[in-house]
């Protein structure tokens, strides 16, 4: 891609990941437009006329950029639409549906993503993830998910006690405060009526030596060992950080050809996957995050990542 073209970063104006990311390409003269959707309509403005594509722009006080002359875009962590204050709350869940049809359907048109946002939201559902990942030859831990109490009962004492862990985002926003859920473990004797409430994946535990956050980014592979030096992060790694240590691996050829396949099947450029490795070096895959966390790693390894996408971000050429 020529450096006329410019590179849309969609999300919101604290993401750190994101940071690393503009920086590399302002290094390279890249043309960047970053904008949060959530801004829309209070500050940016959309102007899209039909005829041989979407032409038009994106507006913000002081900056635009020409639709036509977008290249890449990068969806990272949009917010909400903002929407006036007097509206009802009819009125604010008509005015979101055409924003997101509106905004929502120009981005969606375009051609040129790391990843293309309904890609990601299909790839954000572990059931999905997890029988594309049974289909390319990966091992996953045997799952069930359920809001029936007597399975799930059933399920942990054939499996001698499991893990139950979020379906989505582990974040629950409270009076103003984030509560974070992590993996915890669960013994049959725990389950009650509460399983009934929502749905709920329970997960057989699996023995590791290590994890594994295995990030690729086109043809570029970045995997990472992370080592818990504490009794916290035997379950679930990001519940301690400072417990942590980091070491630069090699993914075997056989996980490598599963991920490959894995992403082809999904259709994502990006992804952030979790593994345990076993005392017997077995990987088991875990999941995949097709907007996953990396900047933390490139810290603490040196690994490029934030070039990889940017390298990503600028190699198209129509």
């Amino acid at each position: 891609m020529g450096d006329e073209r410019t590179v849309l970063v969609l999300t919101q104006p604290y993401d750190v990941t994101a940071d690393y990311v503009v920086a590399e390409l302002a290094a390279r003269d890249v043309p960047i437009f970053r904008c949060d959707p959530g801004d829309f309509p209070r500050t940016l403005t959309l102007v899209a006329q039909s005829g041989g594509g979407w032409r038009g722009s994106l507006r913000l006080p002081g900056r635009r950029a020409a639709l036509h002359d977008l290249g890449c875009a990068y969806y990272r962590r949009p917010t909400a639409f903002e929407l006036p204050a007097h509206l009802t709350d009819e009125e604010r869940r008509w005015a979101t549906r055409e924003a997101r049809m509106g905004l929502g359907g120009v981005l969606a048109a375009h051609p040129l993503w790391l990843n293309h946002p309904h890609d990601i939201a299909r790839a954000e559902y572990k059931p999905v993830q997890l029988a594309a990942a049974g289909t390319v030859g990966l091992s996953a831990p045997p799952t069930l998910i359920t809001n029936e109490p007597a399975a799930a009962e059933r399920f942990v004492r054939e499996h001698g006690g499991a893990v139950v862990k979020p379906l989505g985002s582990g974040v629950i926003a409270e009076a103003g405060t984030a509560k974070l859920i992590y993996t915890n473990r669960v013994c049959a004797e725990e389950i009650d009526h509460t399983v009934a409430g929502t749905a709920h994946l329970f997960q057989q535990q699996v023995d590791k030596a290590y994890e594994v956050r295995l990030t690729v980014v086109d043809d570029a592979w970045f995997a990472v060992r992370i080592d818990g030096a504490s009794q916290a992060t035997g379950l679930d790694w990001r519940t301690d950080y400072d417990a942590l240590s980091y070491s630069v691996v090699t993914v075997p050829e056989a996980i490598r050809a599963a991920v490959s396949r894995l992403l082809a099947r999904l259709r994502l450029r990006f992804g952030a996957l979790d593994f345990i490795v076993t005392p017997h070096d077995e990987w088991i895959f875990l999941e995949i995050n097709p907007n996953g966390q990396w900047a933390w790693l490139q810290d603490a390894t040196g690994l490029p990542i934030a070039a990889a996408i940017a390298d990503a971000l600028t190699k198209e050429t129509t």
